[in-house]
Order: structure tokens, then sequence, then C-alpha cells
């Protein structure tokens, strides 16, 4: 028997997106509805196991997508309350201001965004405050301007992290402290551990947007959850204007959901997806797709992981608190940007034998234990062609080639020498492929144009009246950092000028 459930507005994932316009609906009145296909994460002593996280890929989905030739893939998604938050490294970073600019690369052209930074800036605030982001303003010489200082102080560097700091200064560097999302609040929960990057937390002091957002929306009777909660398809009038109902399935067997709005807060890969699912006669390429632009453009930053060895331990527990963007704009040579640089949570041996199953147990051990761990980062461009389908069994398929590669490769190198000059002979890199899959946006893009975008300023399909997509997927560029902050921000933007205030929509350029 199929259940029917009845709300004002239902949405289709609990990340970022989802949560957090949940979150900002719950004094509304209105009844919101969240459905999630997972469950919470639990609360147990394989949160913190680098064996049972990275080895064992204990919390990872064993869901099989495939790339461009049809290989099988094994995506880094985690179908959690909170989605992929629930194991992010937690850095929640503002774009900069001319991240919204178009910009050329060696590769393209990254697009205007229809938006600018002080559109989100408010948003951007409240986002902080809510995310609980832990920052010192000034120290980045390419922040954008703030209204204020962060809501709580920047996490302090361990001695060995210190020392690091003070070295890259003197070479002329500017390593600024990353803005991180942790509750080291007076009488917080955070123990400052080893095991927040990549982990989920077992005390729920990382800023998700499942102990953030969903959990205090929660309190409110009129928001409810159901988890276990697959939709299948959306379902619109006859002539295609409205959504009519979602149609799913739980544990329970079958489930129809009705309501006066829907938001799509899938992730961008995965709402792609649910919108070329929903494809009907009113809709025959796909739900909100006459532009054709639905599961296109989509992008994934070019990502590296940077291990640098000297003979000496590094005893520090909590490493990620460091950043560099002296290269964001460029080097002065080559004229196109080359993206940032930020440390990483502490390097375990099973985390390294995950990306490299040859390396020997005790070796990996080894390195870890004398390494600092970095991440490089370089935007990448959006393109038509690199893209998420539906296969004819609808398995999902993700055609991806990174860009920018010459950019990307001299920013590592730059990363390589900054460095070896401040004490580490040996510097390890490794590209990450299309099964990484972290930081995916842009298959559906907000613009004004509804012959090239799917989605308005406001994150509302122009072709289903009801119909919002809520999630990076609405990301015209992918500029180079976390994207978790700025869905937030536009999230809470989404709600307060299209949802609880309709008529300020009018006021978005």
């Amino acid at each position: 028997m199929t259940e029917r459930i009845e709300a004002d507005v239902a949405i289709i994932g609990t990340g970022p997106g989802g949560g957090t316009l949940a979150w900002a609906l719950r004094e509304s009145g209105a009844r919101v509805v969240l459905l999630e296909r997972g469950g919470f994460l639990p609360s147990e002593v394989e949160n913190w196991s680098p064996a049972a996280v990275f080895g064992a890929a204990r919390y990872k989905t064993k869901e099989v997508w495939r790339d461009g030739d049809g290989r099988e893939l094994h995506p880094g998604m985690h179908y959690f309350v909170g989605g992929n938050t629930k194991v992010y490294g937690a850095a929640l970073p503002r774009m900069r201001r001319e991240d919204f600019a178009e910009y050329r690369h060696e590769d393209g052209i990254s697009p205007a965004w229809p938006i600018t930074y002080e559109h989100l800036a408010p948003y951007y605030e409240q986002a902080e405050r809510l995310y609980r982001v832990h920052g010192e303003r000034g120290q980045d010489p390419t922040e954008p301007p703030r209204a204020d200082r962060y809501p709580f102080p920047a996490v302090p560097d361990e001695p060995a992290i210190a020392e690091l700091r003070e070295r890259l200064r003197a070479q002329g560097l500017h390593p600024y402290s990353l803005p991180l999302g942790i509750d080291l609040r007076p009488g917080g929960r955070c123990e400052r551990c080893g095991t927040c990057d990549g982990f989920p937390c077992r005390v729920l002091a990382k800023s998700d947007a499942d102990v953030c957002a969903v959990r205090p929306a929660l309190e409110r009777p009129a928001v409810t959850l159901r988890t276990g909660a697959y939709v299948e398809r959306l379902v619109t009038s006859s002539g295609g204007e409205r959504v009519l109902a979602a149609h799913g399935h739980d544990a329970s067997g079958p489930f129809v959901v009705r309501a006066d709005t829907f938001v799509v807060s899938c992730g961008a890969v995965n709402s792609a997806a649910l919108l070329l699912r929903s494809a009907s006669p009113a809709h025959p390429d796909g739900l909100a797709n006459s532009s054709g632009q639905v599961g296109r453009n989509y992008m994934h930053h070019v990502h590296t992981a940077v291990m640098a060895l000297r003979p000496r331990r590094n005893a520090t527990t909590f490493q990620k608190t460091l950043a560099v963007n002296d290269w964001y704009e460029g080097d002065g040579e080559w004229p196109y940007k080359l993206g940032t640089l930020w440390l990483i949570g502490k390097a375990r041996g099973p985390m390294l034998t995950s990306l490299v199953p040859a390396l020997p147990t005790r070796l990996a051990d080894a390195l870890a234990r004398r390494s600092v761990d970095w991440w490089a980062c370089s935007e990448d461009l959006p393109d038509p062609d690199r893209r998420v389908t539906l296969d004819p069994d609808g398995a999902i398929r993700l055609t991806w080639r990174p860009s920018n590669l010459r950019s990307h490769e001299r920013l590592v190198a730059h990363g390589r020498r900054m460095l070896r000059a401040a004490g580490f002979p040996v510097v390890l890199t490794r590209r990450l492929g299309v099964e990484f899959a972290a930081h995916q946006c842009g298959t559906a893009r907000f613009g004004h144009d509804p012959a090239t975008s799917v989605l308005d300023p406001l994150c509302r399909t122009h072709d289903v009246e009801n119909l919002l997509v809520v999630d990076a997927s609405f990301f015209p560029s992918s500029a180079v950092l976390n994207p978790v902050l700025t869905i937030a921000a536009q999230a809470l933007r989404v709600a307060d000028r299209a949802l609880l205030r309709p008529a300020a929509a009018a006021e978005v350029a």
C-alpha cells in the first residue's frame, strides 16, 4: 500500500542546501518534510578509526556509477542525514568577490554569476554564525570584504604548524588561519582530535548540516524528517507547469509526497539524476530541462594530495589550521589563476594505503608519522560535455576530465618549492580522479536566460513554477574554495527572498 504524505514544502536531501533551507523555514509555520535516502550516521567507535573509515570505507556508499568510458567507479559519496558534510573537513571559506565575475583560464572562460558577492555577503554572515565558523580577519591577501569579525577566533596552531607558519612567512608568503566549522566555543564539544578531516565526528562537534541545521529544525513540530526515503521521480501536472508529487520508497514500501513547493537538494550529481529520471511527455528530456543544461557543466575542482616529509616526526594531532592563497590570482609570470593550498587532517597509514593499495602498511605508517599533509586545489571549468547522464539500466554515468592542468601543475610546483624551502626535502603528490567527486557542482546552473540556464538567481527552475534546486548544482563556475558555505548562504538567501518574502525576489539583479 502506498503511503501518502502532505506538506507545504518538500525538501529532498539534507546536506548544506536542503538542511540549511529547512532550518531557515523552521519558524515560518509551513509544514516542511525532509526526505533523506540515508539515516543518521551512528556514533560509534569506528567513527574515529582510520582502518574502518578509509581502509574498509565503512561509511562510503556501495553504489556503483560509471565513468565516461563505461567503467565502473565507486564514488566518494556518503548518504546520511547531513550528506557529505558528515565526513568533510569543515573548511568554510567564502568565495572571493572576483570569483563572481567572468575571467579567463588557460582552458577557457569561468563565467560570471547572475549575482554578486554583495548579494550573498549578509547571508555568508548568517551562515558563518549557524555553522560556528572560527577564523581571523586580515591574514589572507585574497579575503573578500567583511562587515564584522568571524563568529569565533581562529583555531590555534599546534607547535609544529606554528613553526611551519613562521617558515612560510620568512619566504614572504602570507599563510592564514583556515576558516573552520568546529565547536570550540566555551564549553564546546570539540576535542581537537586527529580524526576530523574525512571522518565522522563521534562527539558531534563538527559543524555539519545534520548537527547545525537539521537537528535544530526538527525541534519545531512543523518540520519532519523521513530517513531511508529514496525519491525515484517527480511527477508534474499534465502540462508540466507544476510538480504535483514526489514518488519514492523506504523500508515500509512506496510513498507519495504532495506539497505546494518542492526543493531538490541531493547534490550536483544526484539532483541532476533525479531531474533526468523525472522525464515525462511534458518534459521529454528531463524535468526543467528545456535548456538542455540539466546534467551538463559538471565540475569538481582539480585536486592533488601533497605529502611533505622530513626525518623528524610530526607530533601534531589537529593539523588543519593553515592555508596559503598567495597564488590564488596567479604568480606574475603565468597569466591565469592557479588556486589554493591548505593543510588537511593528519595522514594515517590506512589513509595512504587506501590511495595507494600497493604501499606496504609499515611504510605507510612510517611516512604518515613524518608528514605534514596538504591539499592543492585549482578551478575546474564548466563544459557541456562534462556531464551527468543515465545509462539505460538507470545507473549514473559521470563523464569528466580535469581542466586547467598546466595551471594546477604550476600551483603544485609552487607548493613543492615552498615546502622544500620550509625544511621538507621530500614532497610527494597524487592527483585525484573522477571517483573522488568532492566539491561537485554545476549541473543545473543558475542565470537570467532560460535558454542557457536551468534556474533563476533564486534557484527556482525556469520551466516549473514550484520547483527549486538548492545545492551546488546552481554554480555556473566552481571557483577554488570549498563550496559548503556558499551553498548554505544561498540556501538562506533562497529561503528569505523566494519562500519567506517572495516580494523581495524582484530586488534581485
